[in-house]
């Protein structure tokens, strides 16, 4: 089974495009491959999905921990015939920045991957050997297996490839040249969703065309194809025999679900019934709980407020229903929210905040959430590991949580919690915290059967 990680030095050295022409090439090959991204990113696996056709997975060491990521990395890379991870960021860039805690290197550690170290040769060319010499030797064992030129011509990577072979003792498997149509535009986010970029399809074929006349396809499974694959683990028994049936919205506007998540979901018992919050005109009929995760709603803020029976449908139910409101979600449950266009448009208005739009990142990053009083979610004196990453933040964030940032303690008060909701900004990761998800389901399970009761 061919088995590697993608990692560069830094950001911006082609990772995704390499990525997706990969996995699109070794689809083509027969090779049944299967994707994962390090860190709590929810873009580049939509991509992965684009190039693939299946999900993406998340392999996270601060939302999950060690063996949970083991877990998940067997679980869906069982029965696969290649699996291609990508990293995050440089190689060591882990929990702030300045650890290698959760960082690539620590996923490719936790895991034994070999790595295929993405270069782009701009401006450099022996400086280019004495850079990876550095970061072969920063830790030990790097598991640095090989070398991949980015956005290099042929006469360059030509010229480079015995030098830079000589002087890291490293095999240069590949390189692919500059590609106008495979630049991926960014925004405020990141990377533009998948769907957003027009002939997303077509510009991965030519990636991955062109890919497979660059990569020296011997090198590459002499480094790659390295140890027999493993069955999937059978998937856990549904938490209750009876079906919890819970809402989740999931359009254009609302996006940012780890797959993950969603497995967890059903493993503790629940039935997904997915909803467009942008163009239905209520929630799913017997929903038990209703999940509105994180997503894009500042760029739909016209047609979410257009949408006025889904607003009220949803201000009826958040928190009379066991929600679960994350960044996006939270920002809809809000009272209003600035579009892209400075407006203010209205939202479902269950919480009082009005969403405004800020010049930068809000309280960006990794966190420990901490609970002072039981809730949907949370028990007293529980702290569960967050992520944040915004550019719109609330006139009012709420008060009920604290989070604090794991290596300068700074603090924040944060967060609507009651018997039956959590809203906030940090994402949760439900499947490094199962303890969250069985909470929610059985309390989705609880209210319906209180319902049923009633009526």
């Amino acid at each position: 089974m061919v088995e590697l990680m993608i990692s560069a030095p830094a950001s911006g050295s082609g990772k995704t495009v390499l990525a997706c022409a990969l996995l699109a090439a070794l689809k083509d090959r027969g090779l049944d491959p299967c994707a994962f991204k390090c860190g709590p990113d929810y873009i580049d696996p939509m991509f992965h999905r684009s190039a693939l056709g299946v999900d993406s997975h998340n392999l996270d060491l601060f939302l999950a921990g060690e063996d949970r990521v083991r877990g998940l990395y067997r679980r869906y890379g069982g029965g696969r015939g290649s699996i291609v991870a990508e990293g995050a960021m440089g190689f060591y860039d882990g929990l702030g920045g300045t650890t290698d805690r959760a960082s690539a290197w620590h996923t490719a550690h936790t895991l034994d991957l070999p790595v295929l170290m993405a270069v782009r040769p701009k401006g450099a060319s022996l400086t280019l050997a004495a850079q990876i010499r550095g970061l072969t030797a920063f830790r030990t064992p790097s598991h640095i297996a090989g070398l991949f030129l980015s956005d290099c011509s042929p006469m360059l990577a030509k010229s480079l490839t015995p030098m830079l072979e000589e002087e890291t003792g490293l095999p240069v498997v590949g390189y692919l040249p500059h590609l106008e149509e495979a630049v991926l535009e960014s925004r405020h986010l990141g990377l533009q969703t998948a769907g957003e970029i027009e002939n997303l399809t077509a510009r991965i074929r030519q990636a991955a065309q062109t890919l497979s006349g660059t990569l020296n396809w011997e090198k590459f499974f002499a480094l790659f194809d390295r140890r027999e694959g493993w069955e999937a683990p059978p998937a856990p028994p549904p938490g209750a025999e009876k079906r919890v049936p819970l809402a989740v919205a999931r359009d254009e506007a609302f996006c940012f679900t780890y797959a993950e998540t969603l497995d967890a979901l059903e493993d503790a018992g629940a039935e997904l019934l997915f909803f467009s919050p942008l163009h239905d005109e209520k929630i799913p009929e017997g929903a038990g709980g209703l999940y509105l995760p994180g997503g894009y709603p500042e760029l739909y803020a016209a047609q979410l407020a257009d949408n006025q029976s889904m607003r009220e449908a949803v201000r009826a139910a958040a928190g009379g229903m066991p929600t679960v409101a994350e960044c996006g979600g939270f920002l809809y449950l809000g009272r209003t929210l600035e579009g892209m266009d400075g407006k203010a448009r209205l939202m479902a208005g269950h919480l009082p905040g009005a969403g405004l739009r800020k010049e930068r990142l809000v309280r960006f990053g990794y966190a420990q959430l901490c609970a002072e009083e039981d809730s949907l979610l949370f028990r007293a004196g529980e702290s569960v590991p967050v992520h944040e990453f915004h550019y719109w933040d609330s006139t009012q964030n709420g008060e009920d949580l604290t989070a604090v940032k794991p290596l300068t303690g700074r603090s924040w008060r944060c967060g609507f919690v009651g018997k039956r909701l959590y809203a906030a900004f940090p994402h949760l990761y439900f499947a490094g915290c199962p303890q969250l998800t069985e909470r929610f389901v059985r309390a989705a399970e609880l209210y319906r059967k209180e319902r049923i009761c009633h009526e």
